[in-house]
C-alpha cells in the first residue's frame, strides 16, 4: 500500500464528526414543532452529507489513481483525487433542489475539516498549513468552475479541464487523459442513475472502477437500505 494512503487510513477517524454535525445549524427554542421537524430534516441531510464525503475518501482506490495516472504519493495528489470525487457528488446533489444544495454546503464543510485534520496528522506546521489551506481553497473553487464547464462540454473540453487541474498541466500521455475523461463520464452516468431521495437520506455512494473489467457493462446501483429515520 502506498505510504501516504496507509498513514491517512490508519490515523484518520471521521466517525466523531457525526455528533458534531448537529451543531452546524442550531435551532432556536422558539421555532416550535415545525422548527424541530425542519431541524430533524437538516440533521438527516448532514449525516448523509458526512457519509457521502466519507465515500469520497474511503471508497476511492487512491493507489490505482497514483499508478495509472503516474501521480506522486503526496498530500496534494490525495487532495486532487478527493476534489474530483467531491465535485462529482456536488454536481449530482445540486439536481435535488434546495435540500441538495444544502447538502453540498455540508459536504464541502466536512471536506475542509478533513483536509485540516489530515494536514495535522502529517505533522504540517500550523502556519504552513494555514497558508496551504488558503491556496487549496482558491484552487478548489477554480477547479469546480473548470470542471463544471468541462462536463457541459464535449470530451475535448472535459479533457482540457482535467489537464489543467487534475494533472496540473503536466500530463504528456494522452491515454491518461482519455482514461480519466471516460472515468468521469461513466461515473456521472452512474450517479445520475441513483435515486435522489435515497441519496438525501443515506448519502451512500459507490464508485465505478477506474478501469472496468467489463467495459460494456455499467450496472445500475442497488437501492441503499435505511430505516424510517433515514439512518
Amino acid at each position: 500500500m502506498a505510504l501516504l494512503v496507509r498513514v491517512l487510513k490508519s490515523r484518520i477517524n471521521i466517525s466523531p464528526w457525526v455528533p458534531a454535525c448537529s451543531r452546524l445549524v442550531p435551532m432556536s427554542s422558539t421555532q416550535g414543532q415545525w422548527g424541530r421537524a425542519l431541524s430533524g430534516t437538516f440533521q438527516k441531510i448532514k449525516i448523509a452529507a458526512l457519509r457521502m464525503y466519507t465515500s469520497c475518501v474511503e471508497k476511492t482506490d487512491f493507489e490505482e489513481f497514483f499508478l495509472r495516472c503516474q501521480m506522486p504519493d503526496t498530500f496534494n495528489s490525495w487532495f486532487l483525487i478527493t476534489l474530483l470525487h467531491v465535485w462529482m457528488c456536488l454536481v449530482r446533489m445540486k439536481q435535488e433542489g434546495r435540500s441538495g444544495k444544502y447538502m453540498c454546503r455540508i459536504i464541502v464543510h466536512f471536506m475542509w475539516e478533513d483536509v485540516e485534520q489530515r494536514g495535522r496528522v502529517m505533522g504540517v506546521n500550523s502556519y504552513i498549513l494555514k497558508k496551504n489551506m488558503i491556496l487549496m481553497t482558491n484552487n478548489f473553487y477554480a477547479a469546480i468552475l473548470g470542471y463544471d464547464e468541462g462536463i457541459l462540454s464535449d470530451d475535448h473540453g472535459l479533457a482540457a479541464a482535467l489537464w489543467r487541474t487534475f494533472f496540473n498541466q503536466k500530463c504528456e500521455d494522452p491515454r491518461q487523459l482519455e482514461l480519466l475523461v471516460e472515468y468521469v463520464r461513466k461515473q456521472m452516468q452512474y450517479l445520475d442513475s441513483m435515486n435522489g431521495e435515497d441519496l438525501l437520506l443515506t448519502g451512500e455512494v459507490s464508485w465505478r472502477p477506474l478501469v472496468e473489467k467489463n467495459p460494456q457493462s455499467i450496472l445500475r446501483p442497488h437501492s441503499p437500505s435505511y430505516n424510517d429515520e433515514g439512518l
